[in-house]
């Protein structure tokens, strides 16, 4: 199960369940939303905050590019 500290891997799954979707559109609660939605996510959402999402958005830029 992912975690919120798995930026990586989260970003990975994002980028192949999304792969429509361009990160730099996204708002974080669209990109929270969409990480909670994964299948492989397990993990307390008040765990997560802007530092967090940023990392799992500017990841999941490089993973595209």
């Amino acid at each position: 199960m992912l975690k919120w500290v798995d930026v990586n891997e989260l970003a990975i799954e994002l980028s192949e369940t999304y792969p429509q979707v361009d990160p730099l559109t996204l708002s974080f609660p669209d990109l929270f939303q969409k990480v909670m939605d994964l299948s492989e996510f397990d993990d307390d959402p008040d765990r997560c905050g802007e530092k967090v999402l940023e990392a799992i958005q500017m990841t999941w830029i490089d993973e595209i590019d």
